[in-house]
């Protein structure tokens, strides 16, 4: 049985129109709570994948970090799986970025923020290496070479470069993985395993075709309930789309209406939880870019103090954040040795000692999950800087 984010008794609160200030600290929990951050949540991985619209998977391996700490008993083999048996794939998606995705969501998805990646891709040096081209050609080329079997970039490269000499190579390929709809096939992505970004088709790995008649509407409902409440410009900023205030327009009808405490409209579903703001916070480590802290324009809901979120570059499972009280108060960086995984916790401000704590044991349980043939677990918890 699924395990879905509690409607709280405030839920309905304001109803359509009302314009109730939500401060902080509401917004704060109203976003763990459609994040599984405040309670783990008994879901499938591709349950809860599709419950957050998608996971940030530029690195690798973040996905099975992000999980566990959304998820009630979460193993890495149940996601792996999903990814192998096609039933989860990675793709770029929201802001042109690799997200990892439930294959539904991947053909639903990708007709519907193809402008946001043509957009990149013009603003990109490889755009200026191929102005001029037959964009179709080259794109019916790509297909072809890829439902022929995967290949990684610089495979794709030079079989298109053979057709057009003249051009650089390396923006022939990029073209293709902006421009069409591809996925990333394993060993990518597979917790414990390395491989290189290999591409096919979304359609030739799935074997169903995209959908037709993409709207941004039903993107908009699912991201307010996966983050909201929000305005206009946080959906943008988490979906790279633009003038999505047409498409709010035309659902302000189902949605109600709140505000900030600087007096900015704020939408959501109105059955939405809406914990109360003094709901407590368990600390929660995240992976290498997860959405929460990506997915708004405005970000002072998870990170209090202006600070902008690291930008790490790791593979996944080694780097990463921590919420202390809901809010970004950290990073945490994992090591291994010969036999050892050390798990060093910095943060950026003093922590009490009851947090602290809190803090402590959380990293050992994120330690015992992402190093567990380690025969010794050293936790640091360092001074704050």
């Amino acid at each position: 049985m699924s395990t879905r984010p509690p409607t709280s008794a405030a839920a309905g609160r304001g109803g359509r129109g009302s314009g109730e200030v939500l401060g902080v600290r509401a917004l704060n929990r109203a976003t763990l709570a459609r994040q599984l951050l405040l309670h783990r949540a008994k879901l499938s991985p591709v349950e809860a994948i599709e419950h957050l619209v998608g996971m940030q998977a530029q690195a690798p391996n973040a996905p099975y970090v992000g999980l566990w700490t959304r998820l009630d008993d979460f193993h890495p083999d149940e996601l792996a799986q999903s990814v192998t048996e096609r039933r989860a794939v990675r793709t770029p998606l929201m802001r042109a970025t690799i997200h990892l995705v439930s294959a539904r969501d991947c053909l639903v998805l990708r007709p519907v923020v193809q402008s946001a990646l043509v957009r990149r891709f013009a603003g990109s040096p490889f755009a200026r290496n191929l102005v001029g081209m037959d964009t179709e050609a080259l794109l019916a080329a790509g297909r072809v070479l890829l439902g022929e079997r995967p290949r990684t970039r610089a495979e794709l490269g030079p079989l298109l470069g053979e057709r057009w000499p003249d051009r650089d190579a390396t923006s022939l390929a990029y073209a293709i993985s902006y421009l069409l709809p591809l996925v990333q096939v394993p060993p990518r992505g597979i917790w414990g395993a390395t491989g290189k970004a290999t591409w096919t088709t979304a359609e030739a790995w799935l074997g169903r075709p995209l959908a037709t008649e993409p709207t941004p509407d039903e993107l908009v409902v699912r991201y307010l309930a996966a983050f909201g409440p929000a305005s206009v410009n946080d959906m943008q900023a988490w979906s790279g789309l633009t003038r999505l205030r047409e498409a709010t327009e035309r659902l302000r009808p189902r949605l109600a209406a709140f505000r900030d405490e600087a007096g900015n409209e704020l939408l959501d579903l109105p059955d939405a939880p809406r914990p109360d703001p003094d709901t407590p916070a368990p600390p929660r480590f995240l992976p290498e870019y997860d959405n929460v802290l990506f997915a708004h324009a405005d970000r002072s809901r998870i990170i209090a103090d202006d600070r902008r979120p690291p930008l790490f570059a790791g593979d996944g499972g080694v780097l990463g954040t921590v919420l202390v009280d809901g809010f970004l108060r950290g990073t945490w960086r994992l090591t291994h040795g010969p036999g050892t995984a050390t798990l060093r916790i910095q943060p950026f401000t003093r922590l009490s000692a009851t947090d602290a704590a809190a803090v402590a044991d959380e990293g050992a349980r994120l330690l015992s999950f992402t190093a567990a043939d380690a025969t010794t677990h050293d936790l640091q918890l360092t001074p704050a800087t």
